[in-house]
């Protein structure tokens, strides 16, 4: 098994077409196909499903895809940083949208003056992109605010964060300083994208208490969800960090529950076989350092309490 075998199953995996994989790589189709075999009696498994000349991957060819994805990033990256141009390296870093809009500009500033001979690009996504991309080598980095579930990624708890429930200043519910669970029921909703962090801590919330609420749009930028709060007189719920200026001009009324289970961190991650350069290690230090020196401005918020019907419905 060499690097050109790995290569050649990974682009079929990609495709899903022999004939497109051997046209992307510039070689033969026999040859991709003489390469899966190959590699199929070299491990003794069966990596595609051949029906009704379409191939399907199986469970076996899936585990191998993310080892293979793995060690061709690797190498990739060792060609890089041994070329003429070794002293410049590339970190590739994911952020999720709360991330993006709020603290990363000046972590990316920050960045880029104590290492100016390292380049930072940044995909801003939500959660579940940014563990897909980690586990398959596409990104070396993470900094989300979602739960990540793949063993196979280291989590860092870094900076602290927390969600409020955001209405519109002429909204009905912006004259009250409490407001009860059971008043959310059936209340129009802004909500993020399906796989975003914030939306899977708001949906556990709503699962706890058996709240059903009407979702009437599904945004991916904070200024989406925002402009549907204001404009729209709709409910939402952000990361406080992306709130505050509309707070401080009087646009909107906020509320946190009294329980604090909004309250979160955004993490650093990695997969725990990714090797960390000096570069990605002074990148973690100084997110590190941002979430020990920063704190997050006192507000006074009104409050969202999980009422007796709520309490005994949960139970």
């Amino acid at each position: 098994m060499t690097l050109r075998h790995l290569k050649i199953f990974l682009e079929v995996a990609d495709t899903g077409k022999m004939s497109t994989a051997a046209k992307n790589l510039y070689i033969t189709q026999p040859s991709v196909t003489q390469a899966i075999h190959e590699l199929e009696s070299h491990f003794h498994v069966l990596l595609f499903e051949r029906l009704s000349r379409k191939l399907y991957i199986t469970e076996a060819g899936k585990l191998f895809y993310g080892y293979a994805r793995q060690v061709v990033s690797q190498y990739d990256q060792l060609e890089s940083h041994m070329s003429d141009h070794f002293l410049t390296e590339t970190i590739r870093m994911g952020a999720t949208i709360s991330v993006g809009g709020s603290i990363l500009p000046d972590l990316i500033n920050q960045f880029e003056k104590e290492n100016p001979s390292t380049n930072l690009f940044v995909r801003v996504t939500n959660t579940r992109d940014v563990e897909k991309k980690l586990l398959d080598m596409e990104l070396d980095v993470g900094l989300v605010e979602g739960n990540i579930k793949s063993p196979d990624l280291v989590v860092l708890p870094m900076i602290s964060d927390f969600l409020v429930l955001v209405c519109h200043k002429d909204h009905p519910f912006a004259q009250k300083e409490i407001l009860y669970t059971h008043e959310l029921k059936n209340q129009h909703f802004a909500m993020r994208e399906p796989g975003s962090g914030t939306r899977e801590l708001f949906e556990q919330y709503l699962e706890q208490y058996h709240i059903p609420i009407q979702t009437v749009l599904e945004g991916n930028t904070p200024e989406t969800l925002k402009n549907a709060v204001i404009h729209n007189q709709v409910l939402s719920v952000l990361s406080f960090r992306l709130i505050e200026k509309e707070l401080k001009q009087g646009l909107v009324h906020i509320f946190t529950p009294v329980e604090h289970n909004w309250n979160r961190s955004f993490s650093f991650v990695y997969h725990k076989d990714k090797f960390l350069s000096s570069s990605i290690l002074s990148l973690q230090n100084l997110i590190k350092i941002y979430g020990e020196n920063e704190n997050l401005n006192e507000v006074e918020t009104a409050k969202l309490i999980a009422d007796p019907e709520s309490f005994s419905s949960s139970c």
